[in-house]
Parts: C-alpha cells; sequence; structure tokens
C-alpha cells in the first residue's frame, strides 16, 4: 500500500508526513512527529486518553485517520504550555495533585484547555459533563474539577 503525504499544523507549527492511509492520527502524532503525550487508552475513543484538537474541535485521535489531518491545525498536549512556562491549568494540576499515572492526564488537560478556550465560565455540572468523555482510574475527579474550575476563575480574573 502507498503511503500518503500529508500536510498540516501541529501546535502552530508546520509538518509534514507520510503514513498508510488506515494509520490513525494518534499513531502519526507518536511514530511519526514523535508527540507522545497523547496516549492509547482504548483504541476505541471510550477513554479520552488521546484527545487533541482538530481545528478547535476535540476529537479522539484514535478514531481519525492521520490522513484526516492534510490542512488541519493539530492541538496537543505537547502545545499547551508556552516554553519552559506552564499553562495556568498545567499548574493547577499541580498544585491539586490533580494527576497520578500520566496515562490519562494529557488528554484531561487537552479536553478542559478546549473547555476554558469555549467557555471560560463553566459551571461545575458543565466541566463535569464535558470532561465526562475522559476516564481517570487513578486520581478521582474530584482533584480535577477542582483544578479546572479553579483556572476559570484565574482566568477570568486576570483579564
Amino acid at each position: 500500500m502507498s503511503k500518503i503525504h500529508v500536510s498540516t499544523t501541529v501546535n502552530g507549527d508546520a509538518v509534514e508526513y507520510l503514513c498508510d492511509p488506515r494509520e490513525t492520527l494518534l499513531d502519526c502524532l507518536r511514530d511519526k512527529l514523535s508527540l507522545t503525550g497523547a496516549k492509547e487508552g482504548c483504541g476505541t475513543g471510550d477513554c479520552g486518553a488521546c484527545s487533541v484538537t482538530l481545528d478547535g474541535r476535540l476529537v479522539c485521535s484514535c478514531l481519525v485517520l492521520g490522513v484526516e489531518a492534510e490542512g488541519k491545525e493539530i492541538g496537543t498536549v505537547e502545545g499547551i504550555a508556552e516554553g519552559d512556562v506552564l499553562h495556568p491549568l498545567q499548574q493547577k494540576f499541580i498544585d491539586y495533585a490533580a494527576l497520578q499515572c500520566g496515562i490519562c492526564t494529557p488528554g484531561i488537560l487537552v479536553a478542559a484547555k478546549a473547555l476554558l478556550e469555549q467557555n471560560p465560565d463553566p459551571t461545575e455540572e458543565e466541566v463535569r459533563f464535558w470532561l465526562a468523555g475522559n476516564l481517570c482510574r487513578c486520581t478521582g475527579y474530584d482533584k480535577i474539577i477542582r483544578a479546572v474550575m479553579d483556572t476559570a476563575r484565574d482566568m477570568r480574573e486576570a483579564v
């Protein structure tokens, strides 16, 4: 099977890669671009560990083909921090100990950032609804929800 050339933008940088037409975006990010933040937890879109944004829309990268990224903007957990400066959401996850093993954390961070970009003043119910597609077996959701809510408050107050 012949490889397909894909030109896309990942975390603001123009990139190109060759992929098999059946390869997932998750595999392309990890294997072709060495962006290993997104994890394969289930391979069926049920756990959210592979969450990325595709043209601003939250998606499970295990359910998107790598060729579908052609001409699109992809956002991964690696693009959340600005250089060595953590995004406020990342810092709150540390402050609240809202992470443990790290399998789910990248997907939850991407999903939470997408939520805050869409809705900078979410209710707790909205945060819980938005993150419902991300499963965590280690931390428990209370710390995660509090970290997201506190980040939202701090970001609103900073404006």
